[in-house]
């Protein structure tokens, strides 16, 4: 706690406090620069937040349409990542049992153990998959066996088999 300050010359400062005596140099004080200790609040000029508000605007105009404006790409995307996945386990059922589920068996084959022709002889007591994935539109992913050829697809946003561009049917086939 300060109790005392004695001007002097110079520069210098003779201040008492705590029952001793100090003597501290003090600093030159220009026009720019505030009193140390002064009520002078610092902060952001409206103009300065206005130029923030506007950059900041002017990125997200720039910047969001390119990441919003592709939830179709995105979902197509996923339905490949699906149908890879799908790909795998259905090489794995055929690497263990020596041939792959039966269209009627279906895609259940992967993860609960089939019944019916062809009967799988080593079936994987953990299953291929966890559960069936669903595609990106809401429907359960197609299987069609003709022997040794396989197809899972998903037939796209439409629903409907054929279709263009976000509506075009994806294939494991294809990929």
């Amino acid at each position: 706690m300060i109790l005392d300050r004695v001007p002097s010359q110079n520069g210098w400062a003779f201040i008492f406090e705590n029952n001793r005596l100090w003597k501290k140099k003090r600093k030159k004080q220009t026009m720019m620069q505030p009193k140390t200790g002064s009520n002078r609040q610092t902060g952001f000029t409206l103009i300065e937040i206005m130029v923030v508000v506007v950059i900041l605007g002017i990125l997200g105009a720039l910047i969001v349409p390119n990441i919003v404006g592709r939830p179709d790409e995105a979902r197509a995307t996923a339905a490949r990542s699906d149908l890879q996945q799908v790909g795998n386990a259905l090489d794995l059922y055929r690497m263990d049992n020596g041939h792959y589920p039966s269209t009627d068996q279906g895609l259940e084959a992967l993860v609960d153990k089939p019944s019916g022709y062809p009967e799988p002889r080593r079936w994987n007591a953990d299953g291929y998959l966890k559960k069936l994935p669903i595609d990106p539109w809401g429907e359960p992913y197609l299987y069609f066996s003709e022997g040794r050829q396989i197809e899972v697809y998903s037939l796209g946003s439409d629903r409907r088999e054929g279709g263009e561009g976000v509506d075009a049917d994806l294939k494991l086939s294809d990929l």
